[in-house]
C-alpha cells in the first residue's frame, strides 16, 4: 500500500493553487489505520489567508466549511433519533409545534426525513438576517411563514438551506440549548476538536481565512466575512482541516471517536451514507443523496461528501469508506472546484487506485438541440433565471435576488447554453474555468422545472 508522501503532496498543493489562481488552501488526508496500525493523517497549508494582508495560510489556521456544516447538523439529528427524540419520519411540526409555511399542508406533513434529505421543497434560499442573538433561528423559522414552495413535499430534489435551518430549531427545541450549544456538546466535544467553532468570535482567536470574490493576480477579497446566524446550522461551522478529519474519521469508523467514544450509533452512521433519494442532475454533486451526505458513484467505488461554499470561500470533503480514505479541502474562493478535481483526482487515484468519474466538459462536436421548449422564465426566492435565445443560440439570465445579492453586491450575469443532450445544457459561471450542468425536466405532476447549481427552480407560467 502506498503511504502519504508528505512532500510530494505539499507540493502538489502550492503548484495547483498556483496554477488555479486560488488565494490560499489547506489540504487534509487521513488513513485509517489497518490491523492495529496507527492512522496516516497529513495536512498542509499554501498561499494567504488574506490577499490585502499577506498573511500566510497555515495548517492550523481555520476556515469556513460552509455547507459541509449540514452534515454535522445531520449527525446530531441523528443522535437524537438514536436517543429516541423523535423518528426521521416525525412531522416537523410535532417538535417545532409554532411551526408555520406558507402552504398549510406542507405545515402539517413535511417530515424530519424530508429536510436531511432536501425535498421539502421549501425555497432553499431564504437568508433573512434575524439578528446575532440566541433566538436567531427561533426568528428565522417564523420567517418561514412567507417563504415559497418551490415544489411539491417530497416530488423532487433540490438543495435547501432553509431546511437545515429548521433541523437547527429542531436541536434547539429538542436539546433546550442554541444549536451552537448543543453541537459543541453532542459533536466538538466528545471528537476532542480544539479549533472548530460556529461563531464569528470562535474564529477570530485564530488565525483565519478571509473569503475572495476573485484570485489570480488581482484578487478581490469580500466584503462581507460570514452570513448571517439564522443560517448556521446550514453553513457556518469554521474549522481546520485537521478537525474536519476527526469528524470524517467518526464517519469512517462506525460512529466512533479516535478515543473509542461512540458518537452515534454504528446503524445510524451507516443510514446517513445510504440511499434516500435520487438527484434529478447527478453531475455537479452526486448521484443521490442520504441523511446528510450525497453519494458519488465513482467508477463502481460509492463515496459520500459535501462541498461548502459561502461568501468568497469554498470547502470539499469525500470519503471513501472501503479503503478508511477521507480527503478535505479548505479554499478562499468560491471558485475552486477545478482545483478540487485536479487534486482529489490525484490524490484518490494514487491512494486508493480509484479513478474519478469524467470531468463534465462540452462535447467534441456541437450538438443541435431545438432549445425552444425550454425558453421562459424560471424563479424562486433568491434568483430569477430567464432562458431565451440570441437567434440559434440559446441564452440564459441569471439574476440574484434578496439578501444574498446584497451580501455578494450581484449583477445580472448572461452566458450562453451550450447543448451536451436533450434537455442538458452546460454553462461557465462566477468566471470558472469549470463548465455546470443545467438539466431542464418536468415532474410527474406535469411542471416543467430547471436544475441549476444543484436547485430546482419552477418554471413561471403566464
Amino acid at each position: 500500500m502506498t503511504t502519504i508522501d508528505h512532500a510530494h503532496w505539499q507540493r502538489r498543493l502550492d503548484d495547483l493553487v498556483a496554477r488555479h489562481g486560488v488565494p490560499g488552501a489547506q489540504l487534509g488526508i487521513l488513513r485509517l489505520g489497518a490491523d492495529g496500525a496507527d492512522d496516516e493523517v497529513f495536512t498542509a497549508a499554501t498561499g494567504v489567508l488574506h490577499a490585502g494582508t499577506g498573511q500566510p495560510a497555515t495548517t492550523d489556521s481555520v476556515w469556513q466549511i460552509g455547507s459541509i456544516t449540514k452534515v454535522w447538523t445531520a449527525t446530531v439529528i441523528m443522535q437524537l433519533v438514536d436517543e429516541g427524540r423523535f423518528t426521521l419520519d416525525t412531522p416537523v411540526v410535532d417538535i417545532v409545534t409554532d411551526l408555520e409555511l406558507r402552504d398549510p399542508d406542507v405545515t402539517k406533513e413535511v417530515t424530519v426525513r424530508h429536510l436531511l434529505t432536501h425535498s421539502s421543497g421549501i425555497d432553499g434560499d431564504v437568508f433573512t438576517d434575524t439578528g446575532r442573538g440566541d433566538d436567531a433561528l427561533r426568528k428565522y423559522v417564523a420567517e418561514l411563514s412567507t417563504a415559497a414552495q418551490n415544489h411539491p413535499l417530497g416530488a423532487t430534489w433540490s438543495y435547501c438551506n432553509s431546511g437545515y435551518s429548521i433541523l437547527g430549531r429542531i436541536i434547539e427545541v429538542t436539546t433546550g440549548q442554541t444549536w451552537d450549544a448543543a453541537i459543541k456538546e453532542k459533536l466538538f466535544v466528545p471528537l476532542g476538536l480544539t479549533r472548530t467553532g460556529t461563531l464569528p468570535e470562535e474564529a477570530m482567536v485564530f488565525a483565519h481565512s478571509v473569503g475572495h470574490l476573485k484570485g489570480g493576480d488581482e484578487p478581490v477579497v469580500a466584503p462581507v466575512w460570514a452570513l448571517p446566524r439564522s443560517v448556521a446550522p446550514a453553513g457556518l461551522i469554521n474549522a481546520d482541516v485537521a478537525d474536519v478529519l476527526a469528524f470524517a474519521r467518526m464517519h469512517l469508523t462506525g460512529g466512533r471517536a479516535a478515543d473509542g467514544t461512540q458518537v452515534l450509533a454504528e446503524a445510524s452512521t451507516a443510514a446517513m451514507a445510504a440511499f434516500q433519494v435520487d438527484c434529478p442532475e447527478k453531475i455537479l454533486l452526486g448521484d443521490s443523496w442520504g441523511l446528510g451526505w450525497f453519494r458519488c458513484d465513482w467508477n463502481g467505488h460509492r463515496a459520500i461528501g459535501h462541498d461548502g461554499n459561502t461568501i468568497g470561500q469554498a470547502a470539499f470533503l469525500r470519503l471513501l469508506p472501503e479503503v478508511g480514505l477521507a480527503v478535505a479541502l479548505n479554499t478562499n474562493i468560491g471558485s475552486a472546484i477545478p482545483l478540487y478535481q485536479d487534486l482529489f483526482g490525484e490524490i484518490f487515484a494514487e491512494l486508493a487506485g480509484v479513478d474519478l468519474p469524467p470531468r463534465f466538459e462540452l462535447p467534441a462536436e456541437p450538438i443541435v438541440v431545438d432549445a425552444t421548449p425550454y425558453v421562459g422564465v424560471y424563479s424562486r426566492e433568491s434568483v430569477q433565471l430567464e432562458v431565451f435565445l440570441d437567434g440559434d443560440q440559446p441564452m440564459i439570465r441569471i439574476t440574484l435576488t434578496g439578501p444574498v445579492a446584497q451580501l455578494e453586491e450581484a449583477k445580472p450575469e448572461t452566458h450562453p447554453l451550450v447543448a451536451v443532450e436533450d434537455a442538458l445544457f452546460a454553462v461557465q459561471l462566477d468566471g470558472s474555468e469549470a463548465h455546470f450542468p443545467v438539466r431542464f425536466y418536468t415532474l410527474p405532476t406535469g411542471e416543467d422545472y430547471i436544475h441549476l447549481g444543484a436547485r430546482a427552480t419552477p418554471k413561471r407560467t403566464a
